[in-house]
């Protein structure tokens, strides 16, 4: 373990050794890969841990003319609503507005109305939002990438 201490006390002083300029761009690029990652994975309903979204109620596919049900939170994963910022202390991948009261919803697994004259109905927890392995990955290729270039 201290070899792995040694090594993050080295790679802080040298992104701290970096410009503000220079780590605010860091962390933009850093969130927005990492926020393309979170939309597929949103995309293939699947939670950070790798265990698929636990499925909407079942329900007649057309219930009016013309209606039909599609997959969960294809709105939401948009960039107009999943937003990625980066600063020179930090990277964020968040919701914005009105959805992140939704997103909060389903992330924890809250009760919520469905609509404004519905009763109160408890949501399953479905995890949009999480870092994974492969993200890890992500945020270790973009670190080496940019401190190479310096």
């Amino acid at each position: 373990m201290s070899e792995l201490s040694t090594f993050d006390t080295r790679l802080a002083g040298l992104i701290a050794a970096l410009s503000p300029q220079s780590r605010k761009a860091m962390a933009a690029t850093i969130a927005k890969r990492l926020r393309k990652h979170q939309q597929q994975r949103i995309k293939q309903q699947v939670t950070p841990e790798g265990q698929p979204f636990t499925p909407r109620r079942l329900r007649p596919l057309r219930t009016k003319k013309g209606r039909i049900k599609r997959e969960m939170f294809t709105k939401l994963r948009t960039v107009k609503y999943m937003k990625a910022k980066g600063t020179a202390d930090d990277a964020v991948v968040e919701f914005t507005g009105q959805v992140q009261r939704m997103a909060k919803v389903h992330q924890y697994g809250l009760r919520d109305h469905p609509s404004v004259r519905a009763k109160e109905v408890q949501y399953p927890a479905r995890p949009l939002l999480g870092l994974d392995a492969e993200d890890m990955k992500i945020l270790e290729d973009e670190l080496i990438n940019i401190l190479a270039q310096t």
